[in-house]
């Protein structure tokens, strides 16, 4: 099999640069080593930026997102047993995020590939990537027991943090960065209205909690556990309890309750690799950089990444220019570096690390200054509605 570019995992970054090249008349196959219902199934972020909802309907793919979306015009930090909500629109010139959840990114993205009948290949074992260094790239896998071959001009490694692409680069080729949080983020999903309209951000005494929402009956809420809790050691009841004890006192009474849906722990990284282009392979999403979901990143940071690979191809295949490649490196991770500047520092700011009493003294003092002061309302609604391609 012969095609111009394979793409190398069928989650939301892999699935948007094949929907993008389609709309170009690029020819692409996607590899997938789960199956279809796998993939689906997964639970993952819930917070659109405004350039990746504008992305999703540029792809054609944004017209159940326009009618289920949720805008969201605020975003809350709450400390010292209070919340205060930034305005979203008002520091940004109208920008906004939305909720709506990576499952249903996918969902809708399978589905426009499927109905334009474009080739996935789901349960694709053992893959591996020859040749990139070579204008004769090639991708192998095993199907049903058979090994298969793909020649094409193009590799994109949209396969994840453990995925194969990266994993295939020389050692001494590429250099990573990477910071290990300690601790995790024990989540959990349930059939209840959202405590707020809005994602809260809690820094309270006994650490940190989230409260977000899938839809206006669906939320999911977070609280920072140690590193190696199990999710085992957490009842719905005890979830629910200690959730209460880290939210301000008029929000925890209004929080509904009951049963999860989902429960799982989660754990926090930054990582970045540079550069994200080798050769004929480009990397993208988590397979090139990973941050704490502080912040809703990661996502989003994905879809940035297709805009501008999908740009770089475009200039490969239509003009033969095979600068657009590592250019495409230098532009993405001059985004990616500032988005994963403010998960650090909003990690930072609203996470226990210890029980230094001067630390917390310092975390509620910033957490005050930027609440209160034009400039640093406007610097955390900028970073959190995602800055500009």
């Amino acid at each position: 099999m012969r095609t111009q570019v394979v793409i190398i995992g069928a989650g939301p970054a892999g699935l948007l640069l094949g929907r993008l090249l389609d709309l170009s008349g690029i020819d692409n196959v996607l590899l997938e080593r789960q199956t279809r219902e796998h993939v689906l199934a997964r639970i993952r972020a819930g917070i659109l930026e405004q350039t990746t909802v504008d992305l999703l309907k540029f792809a054609k793919a944004g017209d159940r997102l326009t009618i289920e979306g949720i805008p969201h015009y605020a975003v809350q930090l709450a400390f010292d047993y209070k919340s205060v909500a930034i305005d979203l629109p008002c520091n940004t010139g109208g920008k906004v995020v939305t909720a709506y959840g990576q499952t249903e990114v996918t969902r809708d993205l399978c589905d426009v590939r499927e109905a334009a009948g474009r080739q996935t290949i789901y349960q694709a074992d053992a893959v591996q990537l020859f040749d990139f260094n070579s204008d004769n790239p090639y991708v192998t896998y095993r199907k049903d027991g058979v090994d298969q071959r793909i020649d094409c001009d193009l590799i994109a490694g949209c396969d994840g943090y453990h995925g194969a692409s990266r994993a295939a680069v020389p050692e001494a080729a590429i250099t990573t960065y990477e910071k290990l949080y300690p601790f995790g983020w024990l989540g959990v999903l349930a059939n209840t209205a959202p405590v707020a309209s809005e994602v809260v951000y809690a820094n309270a005494e006994r650490g940190f909690a989230l409260c977000s929402m899938r839809s206006m009956t669906r939320s999911r809420y977070y609280i920072q556990c140690s590193a190696d809790d199990r999710v085992e050691n957490w009842s719905d009841e005890a979830f629910w309890d200690e959730l209460r004890m880290r939210l301000p006192p008029a929000m925890a009474e209004t929080l509904q309750t009951g049963p999860s849906l989902e429960k799982s722990i989660a754990p926090l990284r930054s990582f970045v690799a540079e550069p994200m282009v080798f050769g004929r392979l480009l990397l993208a999403g988590d397979a090139a950089h990973v941050v704490p979901p502080t912040g809703a990143k990661g996502l989003n940071l994905a879809a940035s990444d297709i805009y501008y690979l999908h740009k770089a191809m475009q200039s490969f295949f239509a003009d033969d220019d095979i600068a657009a490649l590592p250019h495409y490196s230098r532009v993405a991770l001059d985004r990616v570096w500032k988005s994963e500047r403010f998960s650090w520092w909003l990690t930072n700011l609203t996470h226990r690390f210890s029980d230094d009493r001067f630390e917390q003294k310092m975390k509620e003092a910033e957490l005050a200054y930027v609440t209160t002061s034009e400039v640093g309302r406007q610097m955390v609604a900028e970073n959190y509605v995602g800055l500009p391609l």
